[in-house]
């Protein structure tokens, strides 16, 4: 399980324009990683939002956004359009980046027992190393939170 302090584990995030980018390539900057179940859901489009509504401040800040899911790139950038989206998403097709982050987990529903990914945001620092975990995050003034962390760095 990553902590605080850990170095971000090297992966390749693929981007819905067919291009890809990594942690390495972040190196230099703040990149908020978050990490959520499904585009175009409720929670996921509100959370979306938030980051889009708060993006310009985070750029300010030297931070850039990049929404995790398991979504291929054809839907992220239907959900992109569809909702005028100024954040990255990345497909994590194999799963190899939310095995990287400790993001696939075993959830339950009604009794149901299944794998899917935990909500999650990573900020990692200019330095490659992870500042702040979120975990079973909280849509609800989570952008915000996000936001603060990443100016005080």
């Amino acid at each position: 399980m990553l902590k605080e302090g850990d170095k971000a584990p090297e992966v390749k995030l693929d981007l819905p324009d067919g291009s890809a980018t990594s942690v390495t390539e972040q190196a230099g900057k703040i990149l908020v990683l978050y990490f959520y179940p499904k585009d175009d859901t409720p929670g996921c489009t509100t959370e979306a939002q938030s980051f889009t509504a708060l993006a310009d401040d985070f750029a300010r800040a030297g931070a850039t956004i990049i929404g995790v899911s398991k979504d291929s790139a054809a839907r992220h950038k239907k959900f992109i359009d569809k909702y005028g989206l100024k954040i990255a998403l990345a497909s994590d097709n194999d799963g190899a980046v939310c095995e990287a982050f400790g993001t696939w987990i075993e959830k339950s529903l009604y009794g149901r027992q299944y794998m899917g990914i935990d909500r999650a945001t990573f900020l990692i620092g200019k330095d490659g190393r992870i500042a702040k975990i979120w975990r079973k995050v909280k849509v609800k003034g989570h952008a915000e939170a996000v936001l603060a962390a990443a100016q005080a760095l």
